[in-house]
């Protein structure tokens, strides 16, 4: 992809790479965009590099994507719900969720909290803060969700082995 300048037209949550610190872009700042990955966006911003969201992408003049929920209308977190914005959730490295990646190991809904165990594809995974957050701010958009935790485990260690079949062949691992 070629970096684009786009000026953004509202402002916007990102996430600094690759710390995963959440910074708000202010309405018409400039940015230049350097890759679209798996329905996020990294642009350079401030002379920093920062992962856009996609369910923010109108904020770069691009269609965003919608997360639609079913609603329990008992105020209880419903767990497909949960795994429809695990789904959302792609490796920042990889245009493969990390579902299909196998990266979650374990969900579970205690009232209007969410824990979630998951892994890294490595130990020493740079981007893992990024993920971590970006798996936070997903799950955070699930109706009745009030907290999000993340507990990132490295045993068992991951191997392509936990990837759906999907995931293999969309990376040419069979």
């Amino acid at each position: 992809m070629e970096n684009k300048i786009i000026v953004v037209n509202r402002e916007c949550p990102a996430l600094l790479v690759p710390d995963g610190i959440s910074i708000t872009i202010k309405k018409d700042t400039f940015v230049t965009l350097t890759q679209s990955l798996g329905g996020a966006y990294t642009v350079l911003v401030n002379g920093n590099m920062a992962r856009v969201d996609g369910t923010d992408a109108d904020a770069l003049g691009f269609e965003p994507i919608v997360l639609e929920f079913d609603n329990s209308g008992d105020e209880t977190v419903v767990e497909s719900n949960v795994w429809k914005a695990l789904s959302a959730v792609y490796d920042p490295e990889l245009p493969v969720s990390i579902v299909d990646l196998g990266l979650i190991y374990d969900c579970k809904i205690e009232g209007s909290t969410v824990v979630i165990s998951m892994t890294l594809t490595a130990p020493g995974c740079g981007m893992g803060p990024v993920l971590v957050e970006d798996v936070k701010y997903k799950v955070g958009l699930v109706p009745d969700v009030d907290n999000v935790k993340v507990n990132l485990v490295l045993e068992p260690a991951w191997s392509r082995e936990m990837m759906t079949e999907e995931a293999q062949l969309e990376m040419g691992l069979f």
